[in-house]
């Protein structure tokens, strides 16, 4: 019978000391079949027969055996290293009895299962931490490996314990529940600490520890639904009666449980993280872990849990992996990172990001309270992409950052700014902490002593600035310019709210672009883009990206209430002084214009041409920088992106019918600004070259009698300015320009020279140069006699001038290029003897001799382009030994024709080569000194702007205007009338009645008021 020999394995066990003959007797009773009716109930009966009578005999059978196996494992916690490795084959054994008795499945004994783990847990975790510090140790290693067995077999046994567990847990006060789970999360906490100590470590131990994790999210899973009934009848019925007390029991122990695991979770992820990435699964466990905790009742656990450390652990982690990246990837700067090596990195770090979202979207307002270092964590992943795209060997890197980082990177943001429960001012401040107005920043980049801030920081140093650092960095001014570009790319899950947030920051974008660092890299660099299917990255200009993803905004926002704020800041930039805005906000305005209707659109341009014709006469057409060149450039873009109808409107307006006094300036500053002649019908076309044409003669021939009033232009040369603009806008060359211009241009050379007045020279010095121009374009006048005399006079301009008077000329030198590349058609010989040929020669030699880039560059082409076409063959003469190009570029000093020729070939050879869009260091530089001197620029023309408009309106309420002489006259004989009808009013019979009477008296009581008033304004006038 096997309760006889159960009842013998009992006694034998109590009364036994010897440890291998408890286990074998333990193995014996293990080995019992406790299932039978037969059997079970008899063994029962004779182990606890004295408690039959008040309690049933199977559960005190099992509390007896339960309190002996609690009793044989204290007593090994402390004896087991006297005892050896026998003493863990003997709690092994105690183990596998109990782990027979917890598949019976008994809810009602469940709680001696927790008073067992409670007592196991920490045993285990000691006997772990013991067994590590004696690994060196060779006579243990025997008993480790069994202890790590039953290490193994008791975390199997406790993943399985929880589902008898929970059947108690919530239904009882059942404190103990929540010390069970306490021990089993410090016992996978020291299983994880010591997991890189043992190089044996079983990889079943790391599976069983995510088992009991999994298996303490079921557990609080499985029982929330009813935990959350209880809470919310609790609610409306208040804690009313024992019941009710249980009831709230059950649920602190549940909230407590949930709590704990979110913790200690959030802790073995970290724990995880750091092995290197052995440890995939239990990181990846844990913090799933933690997510499902914290779904389970968010507003309970939202007084619980601290949710801002636990996103602050997460952006630890994130940053401890790209700064870690940062690291090895700078010590081998010249070896390409692969795409595999990269995915490595990142896929943590997205795995990291993710989870941050789905928590900042759970608890946003717990959430919000660190945006700070959520911010600063967003803005380090971009400065990260930025800088791998701009070094060669981290291209493959930064393809592999976009695909993985760049949308999950703005989902952490997006889950802040979509929070209902987020005011709009703190995504305002949200906004502001990463999207920092330029005059916050510092020089300094981070504060380490003795940094240099002339120096670019390196990455390293930039992942490693504090939030109050970060702020200041102008080291993060392009990563946040490349994160706006995010952020407006990925704006259509943005709710209304954080649409309109984030369209408030678009003058910030725009003002930003005005820095050197930003403007240079904009025009100069490259960025990783999804395509359109998100399948493939591809390589834009920076430029490019951000247009994209303006219009994508555009997109979005024309659905959207923010679209109205959208609208006014392309109204109030449409006239930006910096270049590349104006450029930007223009792009936007012409894709504006190709969705939009034709009527809205010829709205818009009529009401800027109305704007235009409304300019001042001070507004002169040849000042770039005028308001009215900035209009009229406005509209020549958005007319060349509309309905070609709507050129010929504005043409017919303004050319023809206008009768405003600025109309002929107005005409003139939109021909130079290119206006589209080209979209006119063939007819209107045609005419506006005569009549441009005919102007232009008509100046010419009366240049030297009345040149002050001898076009309708209110500047002087205008007609000369308007000829230039037509040839170049047309790209074609006038055949009825004659020798007369040769001519005009010798005399205009002379007056230059004789002329003393400043002002007078600067004037000739534009118009000559737009002859130049004009003459460069038409062949036919190369073959003219009359070429010589302003050969000749060229010559003695250029040559023979005083050094006082240089400064002149400088803005002629370009023309000059131009006109002295047209001279392949001009006859000469190549003789020292011929004097028009030496003032080629000189010529040539003053351009070629000029160091300066961008005349190098115009001389350089003009020569190239003359030597294509000429006749000549002794090319050595047009080339001064102090060329520019002919010195050696280290020492600046050795000069020689043969690297003149040299260096010449290259240049024409990269000329007609393709565009590349990687931009040398010399560029770079040279672009950033251009762009503090645009900078400086824009600054002096809106302080200046701000100033004339301030002086405008105060000029315009003191001004007093002539009223036209029919108007004045109107309101005489208004005068005289109502005189005349008083007359007749005082004369009227009797005899009418009282209410005609009456109401003729009305109607000429308020004429009279309206007549007074129209004297009083004429008078006023």
């Amino acid at each position: 019978m096997e309760k006889n020999n159960a009842m013998m394995i009992l006694e034998e066990i109590k009364s036994s000391d010897l440890i291998e003959n408890r286990v074998q007797l333990l193995t014996q009773l293990a080995q019992l079949d406790t299932q039978g009716d037969s059997d079970v109930p008899s063994f029962l009966q004779s182990l606890t027969g004295k408690y039959r009578a008040n309690r049933d005999f199977r559960i005190m059978m099992l509390n007896t055996f339960a309190l002996k196996l609690l009793s044989a494992s204290c007593l090994i916690c402390f004896k087991c290293y006297y005892y050896g490795s026998l003493g863990c084959l003997l709690n092994k054994a105690i183990l596998h009895v109990a782990s027979k008795y917890l598949a019976l499945d008994r809810s009602d004994c469940s709680q001696y299962f927790l008073a067992f783990g409670i007592k196991v847990s920490p045993w285990c975790g000691k006997h772990l931490y013991m067994s590590v510090m004696s690994m060196e140790e060779s006579q243990e290693e025997e008993h480790s490996n069994i202890f790590f067995q039953l290490l193994l077999d008791y975390l199997r046994f406790s993943a399985s314990s929880f589902t008898a567990i929970g059947k108690i847990c919530f239904v009882s006060d059942e404190a103990s529940a929540v010390k069970f789970v306490s021990e089993q999360l410090n016992l996978t906490k020291e299983v994880i600490l010591n997991a890189k100590k043992v190089e044996s470590f079983s990889s079943e131990i790391l599976k069983a520890v995510q088992g009991v994790i999994d298996s303490i999210v079921r557990l609080c899973k499985e029982f929330s639904p009813t935990v959350n009934q209880c809470v919310n009848e609790m609610k409306i019925n208040g804690n009313v009666g024992i019941a009710r007390m249980e009831e709230g029991n059950s649920v602190c122990n549940l909230v407590s449980i949930i709590t704990m695991g979110i913790k200690s979770m959030s802790e073995l992820g970290m724990l995880a993280a750091r092995d290197g990435g052995n440890l995939v699964t239990i990181l990846n466990t844990s913090w799933k872990g933690v997510i499902t905790l914290l779904q389970i009742d968010k507003h309970t656990l939202a007084s619980k849990v601290d949710v801002g450390e636990i996103i602050l652990k997460l952006i630890s982690l994130i940053k401890e992996s790209l700064r870690f990246a940062a690291e090895a990837w700078s010590c081998s700067a010249k070896e390409n990172i692969s795409a595999t090596e990269a995915r490595r990195v990142f896929l943590p770090v997205k795995f990291y990001l993710i989870n941050a979202v789905k928590v900042a979207a759970l608890f946003p307002s717990q959430a919000s309270m660190v945006f700070k270092e959520i911010s600063l964590c967003i803005l380090m992943i971009s400065a990260f992409k930025v800088s791998l795209s701009q070094q060669t060997h981290g291209k493959h890197a930064s393809e592999v950052m976009t695909d993985l980082l760049e949308k999950t990177t703005v989902d952490l943001l997006s889950a802040l700014l979509n929070a209902g429960e987020i005011t709009q001012e703190l995504r305002l401040s949200l906004l502001d902490s990463l999207f920092i107005n330029e005059q916050c920043f510092s020089t300094q980049v981070c504060n380490k002593q003795g940094h240099d801030s002339q120096t670019e920081p390196s990455l390293v140093d930039i992942l490693s600035l504090s939030v109050e650092s970060a702020a200041s960095a102008r080291g993060l001014l392009l990563a946040r310019v490349v994160l706006f570009q995010s952020v407006m790319r990925y704006s259509a899950e943005l709710e209304e709210d954080a649409k309109l947030a984030i369209t408030r920051k678009l003058q910030w974008f725009l003002d930003i672009l005005t820095d050197e660092k930003v403007y240079t890299s904009v025009l100069s660099s490259q960025l990783p883009m999804a395509d359109g299917s998100g399948k493939t990255i591809i390589w834009e200009s920076m430029f490019s990206a951000l247009l994209l993803s303006l219009k994508s905004l555009m997109i979005i926002l024309s659905s959207s209430p923010a679209w109205e704020e959208l609208e006014t800041l392309l109204l109030q930039n449409l006239l930006h002084p910096h270049f590349l805005c104006w450029q930007i906000v223009m792009e936007l305005w012409c894709f504006w214009a190709r969705h939009a209707t034709d009527d809205t659109v010829a709205n818009v341009i009529d009401k800027l041409c109305i704007f235009m014709l409304s300019m001042s006469t001070s507004e002169a057409p040849l000042c770039p920088d005028s308001v009215l060149r900035r209009t009229a450039k406005s509209i020549c873009f958005l007319l060349t992106h509309s309905p070609k109808s709507l050129t010929a409107q504005v043409y017919k307006n303004i050319s023809t019918e206008s009768r405003s006094e600025s109309a002929p300036d107005a005409y003139l500053a939109l021909l130079l600004e290119g206006f589209p002649l080209s979209f006119l019908p063939d007819r209107m076309k045609n005419d506006a070259k005569k009549q441009i044409v005919a102007e232009f003669f008509h100046f010419i021939e009366n240049f030297n009698q009345k040149p002050l009033s001898s076009s309708r232009y209110s500047v002087q040369g205008g007609p000369v300015f308007a000829l230039t603009a037509c040839i170049g806008i047309l790209k074609m060359s006038i055949p009825e320009i004659d020798s007369k211009t040769l001519k005009f241009g010798v005399a205009l050379i002379q007056k230059l020279r004789n002329s003393k007045d400043e002002m007078t020279r600067d004037r000739y010095t534009e118009i000559l140069s737009e002859t130049l121009s004009i003459i460069s374009r038409s062949e036919q006048l190369y073959t003219c006699q009359e070429m010589d005399n302003v050969i000749t006079e060229l010559q003695r301009l250029f040559i023979t001038e005083t050094d006082n008077s240089q400064h002149h000329l400088h803005k002629l030198k370009p023309s000059l290029a131009l006109f002295l590349s047209g001279l392949s058609n001009y006859e000469m010989s190549e003789t020292e003897t011929c004097p028009k040929s030496r003032a080629v020669w000189e010529l040539y030699h003053l351009l070629l001799r000029k160091r300066h880039w961008a005349l190098v560059h115009h001389a350089v082409t003009a020569f190239g382009y003359f030597c294509a076409r000429t006749g000549c063959a002794e090319l050595w003469r047009f080339v001064p030994e102090d060329a520019a190009l002919a010195f050696d570029i280290a020492s600046g000093k050795e000069a020689k024709t043969e690297r003149f020729m040299s260096e010449l070939k290259m240049f024409l050879e990269k000329e007609q080569a393709l565009l590349s869009t990687t931009a040398s260091q010399e560029e770079l530089e040279m672009l950033s000194k251009e762009g503090t001197q645009v900078k400086a620029t824009v600054q002096k023309l809106l302080e200046g702007r701000k100033q004339q408009r301030s002086m405008e309106v105060e000029k315009q309420s003191n001004k007093r205007r002539k009223l036209p002489e029919g108007i004045c006259r109107g309101v005489e004989l208004l005068q005289k009338g109502m005189k005349r009808i008083n007359e007749g009013l005082s004369e009227m019979s009797s005899d009418e009645s009282q209410d005609f009477q009456k109401s003729i008296l009305n109607q000429f009581s308020c004429l009279e008021d309206l007549v007074s008033h129209l004297v009083s304004l004429a008078a006023s006038e």
